[in-house]
């Protein structure tokens, strides 16, 4: 029995938690595109560099805080920061929708040509984000690192393998949630968040009602950039803030997106889990588990790792193909905002 429990435990160590944690990132990186996606109708390629710009915004008024000995121990002091990365972000993206994409949009051109241009944004902020703050590798966690501790938690159970719960993890289960339910209930239940849905639907009938199409483009922009400032802030605290990594989850955004069914908030959400468990679960060595589920000769020889942890991203892309194949509307089909 206490083998089953180590194995329970050391699976959640290694994959349950982490897991739990890169999906709730993701999850909130795919809402932002799915917003634009749902209202705008394209694909916003720029929307990892997105994230890392307000990533960038919070560690600069993280600093800040910190020169000053500002401080909210045991927390972060990054969260001190968040607002000021999401009221840079949501200001870059509604000055760039005014001189960028509201001229495409009132020539009424293909959502080709708005993927095109959303790639040309992208490599501009790519540019600016690495004049700014450079290209280095920077660790953004301060305050209690871990809620849980491994040796702590082998001294209460008695097990041999422990469960460390960083700060950060639940920071970032905890922040999905709530914008997730903040979210819904802003589609839902507030007349402008109804006017999106409307719009969404169906865009000649809504403006026949009297939507306002500009003020919806607008709330769009403020949701996406807000999500995207967070989900980046989340990840960089998880991990650590390098420019180039938010260019590569571009990727398991976009797979998240597509796997739930673009357009739709529920299926950016579920798609989001689904990557990052699949990413987890089949780049994790399984030698240990398996040797706590049976007799000492069961253990592989070698990690019993489905996929070495350089093809993590391969494993989004793997997916990302498999449901264009099979189901190219994804889980979610038909439901938009």
């Amino acid at each position: 029995m206490q083998d089953i429990l180590n194995a329970i435990v050391l699976f959640a160590n290694f994959v349950l938690v982490p897991a739990m944690a890169y999906g709730s990132q993701l999850a909130l990186g795919a809402l932002g595109v799915t917003l634009i996606y749902g209202i705008l109708r394209f694909s916003n390629f720029a929307h990892g560099e997105i994230m890392s710009f307000g990533t960038m915004f919070a560690l600069i008024a993280m600093w800040a805080f910190q020169a000053e000995g500002i401080g909210i121990e045991p927390a972060p002091t990054i969260l001190l920061g968040l607002p000021f990365g999401i009221a840079a972000t949501v200001l870059m993206l509604l000055l760039v929708d005014r001189l960028v994409f509201r001229y495409y949009r009132l020539k009424k051109s293909p959502p080709v040509v708005l993927l095109i241009v959303s790639t040309g944004i992208m490599f501009c902020l790519n540019g600016v984000i690495r004049i700014v703050i450079g290209p280095d590798d920077r660790q953004v966690s301060d305050g209690a690192r871990f809620i849980v501790k491994v040796g702590e938690f082998k001294k209460a159970t008695g097990l041999d393998e422990g469960l460390a719960i960083k700060t950060s993890q639940l920071i970032s289960v905890a922040m999905a949630i709530l914008c997730v339910a903040l979210l819904f209930w802003f589609l839902n239940r507030t007349r402008a968040g109804k006017s999106m849905r409307a719009y969404s639907d169906n865009e000649d009938l809504a403006l026949l009602s009297g939507v306002n199409p500009d003020r919806v483009v607008a709330i769009a922009w403020v949701l996406a950039g807000a999500l995207a400032a967070i989900a980046g802030s989340l990840y960089g605290l998880d991990k650590s803030y390098k420019p180039f990594t938010y260019l590569q989850l571009l990727l398991p955004i976009f797979a998240a997106a597509i796997v739930g069914g673009i357009g739709s908030p529920l299926g950016a959400i579920t798609g989001g889990y689904v990557i990052a468990f699949s990413e987890v679960m089949l780049t994790y060595p399984y030698k240990k588990f398996i040797a706590y589920l049976g007799p000492a000769d069961w253990a592989p020889q070698g990690l019993a790792q489905l996929l070495a942890t350089d093809y993590k991203f391969a494993v989004s892309f793997m997916i990302l193909v498999m449901v264009l194949i099979l189901r190219p509307t994804g889980i979610f089909a038909g439901r938009t905002l």
